[in-house]
């Protein structure tokens, strides 16, 4: 056609658009003129893919027509954008992706030009032939964040993975993007495969768990995101740290986990005055080690402690420290003064605060200023405001051992009598000059020197550490009054199991209500005449402490834990069992056979051998520090081990076992899955021959507390165990933090990996908890950290839908599972168990 045939045909298009729409002709003059200048064939086509985009769907066709002089603008061209947008026709309902594409394929044009522009586009289209709505979320997703840092070769990789997903489970776009791309940003494109699959499966066994799964919203989606962070793990570490705190410092700092995650930002280690609260990972062994000495050190020389605190309020005019309900100091009044500009104040008290703990642990850690030195030196400045204070910190890092370097005003703060008072005052000056940027949320984690964090992240137990300091003050919160006259009423013990028990003729506890939750109860109210005074009966067996979190101390001898013989025995039942679950065992033995061990593995605290072995040594360096004649078995050699692993397997028997299956899981009772769970779980591990006990655990206030040993490490598995795993019944309630404590005490299989598999099917309570869920919470959680302390691995696996609530808590992320249905228990036991061994 020629150019005047082109011109006729324009005009014959315009008026078929202003017969099907006002809006649509409208919006086209509007456009044209951007458009002719690139010529009349040109304009025609495009006038032409207008009217039928806007035929086939009006908001397809406004979206076009809307967006086309700005591409045009971008791209300098209108033929190869008008071609794609066309081939958009082929589908009804195509809008919402047509309309990502206009809007952004101008700038995609301007950033990678027209190849990376073409090849954005063909990525898009096939995603649009394998599901629509996946297309419509691939082209509504800005094209810089699907490339990140690579361009186009960054949105190929990215999208590799969730191609071969749809092949393989189906999975749609949609689902797997949004988390796709933060976990790319957190961990890199390793990471996203395994994360994606493990999703994938989640997904098919349940919708609302998957998309929890993909919006990094659920436990195990974090978990496993964590997994893949690259660094150093400080949990395999703990030890060796816990020795090195203790080598400098004298004290046995508390090690907890933090709940950080990496779309947080940069991990830190905090404090909560009492215990570190160490993440996940941090990304070298140098910055490790420097982080938790500097987070000890804070502790050690007194940035917490009770009276400079004290001091420290009184300086910025508030006479006492506030507490919050856990009587803990809370810094938000200290800083609220500053208003919006509370985080630059914060950050630079940090660093001054940093520079006088750090110039103190120098004066104790050879070293210890030149290793911050040069830590400090690799990390690259941040751009912004972050920057200026990073540089500021370096500055102060200098004067470590060198006091003539300091920075104007803050050489005070290296004498050995300066306090947190003294940090804060020269925080303040530095403040009112004015000479650094303000900082946010988003960025102020940027502003800290690798090994150092935010000081006030976390309110703080005031440490009573200085000589003279009076137990009872201001700080200690008023007991709560006990009335000895008063006569509390007696509790009727609800006896809901079966099997006779002799543990039901207890005397009952003075207390009214059912004391909590026992298992999967619901939660009754409680009064409690005495806060934790608890039942005086007759004590007998062994004593454990428990953990007071209201008073933050521990009660000695507190728990009683009495070992029983279980009476119930059932030789038909078990028989039974076994034939039910016939093919199950099979698959679980030969699973597990494959397991058997064959590697070298180290034998440790050796008098010869191959290498170091580093925790023994700095036992033995410490031990020689204060004087002691340590053994020099400080060494570690490998030999083949057929026994790496040892598991106890620990059984809530609280009344709630009884309890019917609900309806869309099947028929009988929790109790005969928890029996077929024991018996197969004890024959698996028979088979592949590592050291295996099983005991059952319930209780009827602190000083009554039932262990029923059904198998011991030592004993084989016989047909009187059997029966004996096959007549457990319920009992009682579930005092949980002084059975792990016995289990620990009574683990007596020596294995390079010891285990401790718990069962339960609900929440940590008892008859005398006074209705406070959160006691025997924080008494359990730190009956967990003694058991890791002593070498022994804790895992819960519970029945309770609603665990999510409290066991990560309790346990850590990671450390449970939940199983969505009973059936499943007989069976999963031996995996999780085929799983943590590993």
């Amino acid at each position: 056609m020629s150019e005047q045939d082109d011109l006729l045909a324009i005009e014959e298009v315009l008026q078929e658009l202003e017969q099907i729409s006002f809006v649509a002709h409208r919006d086209a003059r509007e456009a044209l003129p951007a458009i002719q200048a690139h010529g009349a064939a040109d304009t025609l086509l495009w006038l032409r893919t207008a009217r039928d985009l806007f035929t086939h769907d009006r908001d397809a066709g406004k979206s076009f027509i809307r967006a086309s002089a700005d591409t045009a603008a971008r791209t300098g061209t209108v033929r190869a954008w008008t071609e794609q947008a066309l081939s958009f026709n082929r589908w009804r309902g195509s809008w919402k992706a047509l309309d990502g594409y206009m809007e952004q394929a101008g700038a995609v044009h301007e950033a990678w030009g027209a190849a990376g522009q073409q090849r954005w586009y063909e990525i898009g289209y096939g995603w649009l032939e394998r599901h629509l709505d996946s297309g419509a979320a691939y082209f509504r997703t800005p094209f810089k964040e699907l490339g990140g840092r690579e361009g186009i070769e960054g949105v190929e990789a990215l999208m590799a993975p969730a191609e071969s997903l749809f092949r393989e489970r189906r999975l749609a776009l949609g689902s797997y993007l949004g988390g796709a791309l933060r976990v790319r940003r957190l961990v890199g494109l390793a990471g996203i495969e395994p994360w994606a699959r493990r999703g994938a499966d989640i997904l098919q066994a349940g919708r609302t768990r998957g998309e929890a799964y993909f919006r990094l919203e659920s436990e195990e989606s974090i978990a496993l995101l964590l997994d893949s962070v690259p660094g150093v793990r400080l949990r395999e570490q703990r030890r060796l740290l816990q020795l090195l705190l203790y080598a400098w410092f004298g004290e046995d700092f508390p090690l907890e986990d933090s709940a950080w995650t990496p779309d947080q930002g940069r991990a830190m280690i905090e404090t909560d005055g009492q215990a570190l609260f160490l993440p996940v990972v941090l990304p070298g062994r140098e910055e490790a080690l420097l982080a938790v000495l500097h987070a000890g050190a804070h502790l050690r020389f007194d940035s917490y402690e009770r009276r400079h605190i004290e001091a420290l309020f009184q300086e910025a005019g508030m006479a006492h420290p506030p507490l919050d309900a856990d009587q803990r100091i809370t810094w938000r009044p200290l800083f609220a003064r500053f208003g919006d500009d509370l985080l630059r104040f914060q950050v630079l008290f940090d660093i001054c605060e940093d520079l006088r703990v750090d110039a103190a642990a120098a004066r104790l850690i050879p070293g210890y200023g030149a290793r911050l030195r040069r830590l400090a030196a690799q990390a690259e400045p941040p751009d912004g405001a972050p920057g200026r204070y990073i540089e500021f910190a370096r500055e102060t890092l200098a004067a470590i051992g060198h006091a003539e370097r300091a920075p104007a005003g803050l050489r005070g703060l290296l004498d050995e009598q300066a306090t947190i008072v003294d940090a804060f005052r020269t925080a303040l000056a530095l403040y009112e000059q004015g000479d650094f940027p303000t900082l946010t949320l988003d960025n102020v984690r940027e502003a800290y020197l690798p090994a150092r964090g935010i000081n006030a992240a976390r309110p703080v137990y005031p440490r009573r550490r200085l000589e003279g300091s009076p137990e009872e003050d201001g700080f200690a919160a008023g007991k709560e009054m006990v009335n000895p006259e008063e006569k509390p009423k007696a509790q009727e013990v609800p006896k809901d199991a079966s099997g006779g028990d002799p543990d039901f003729d207890i005397p009952p506890e003075d207390t009214a209500g059912q004391g909590g939750r026992v298992g999967v109860g619901i939660p009754q109210p409680a009064v409690v005449y005495g806060r934790g005074r608890g039942h005086q009966g007759e004590r007998s067996g062994r004593a454990y402490r428990e953990w007071d979190y209201r008073d933050n101390a521990f009660k000695l001898d507190w728990a009683w834990v009495q070992e029983r013989e279980l009476e119930e025995s059932d030789p038909a039942r078990a028989e039974a069992i076994f034939a039910k679950h016939a093919n199950v065992q099979k698959r679980l033995r030969r699973a597990l056979q494959m397991q058997r061990p064959t590697r070298l593995s180290p034998l440790r605290r050796q008098m010869d051998g191959d290498e170091l072995d580093l925790e023994a040594t700095m036992e033995y360096v410490t031990e020689k520090r204060i004087g002691r004649s340590p053994r020099p078995h400080v060494y570690k050699r490998r030999a083949v081990r057929q026994r790496e692993s040892a598991v106890l397997l620990l059984a809530d028997l609280s009344t709630s076992i009884m309890a019917d299956v609900p309806k869309d899981q099947g028929e009988g009772k929790v109790v005969d899955r928890l029996r077929a769970g024991l018996m197969l779980f004890a024959e698996a591990l028979d088979a592949v021959g590592d050291p295996c006990a099983i005991a059952g655990f319930a209780s009827k206030y602190r000083d009554n507390v039932s262990y029923y040993p059904i198998k011991r490490f030592d004993e084989p598995l016989t047909s009187a165990i059997r029966a004996r795993m096959a007549g457990v019944t319920g009992r009682l309630a579930t005092r949980m933090g002084a059975a792990i404590r016995h289990a620990v005490a009574t683990f007596d299989a020596p294995s390079q990996r010891r285990l401790l598999l718990i069962l339960s099917d609900g929440r940590p309570a008892d008859y005398d908890d006074g209705g406070d869920e959160r006691y025997l919470h924080e008494d359990t959680r730190m009956a967990v950290k003694e058991a890791l302390d002593a070498g022994v691995h804790p895992f819960c696996v519970t029945l309770d839908a609603r665990g999510g609530e409290y066991l990560p808590a309790i346990f850590g992320p990671g450390h449970y599972l939940i199983l969505d249905h009973v059936d499943d228990l007989p069976k999963r036991l031996p995996e999780v168990y085929l799983r943590l061994r590993r």
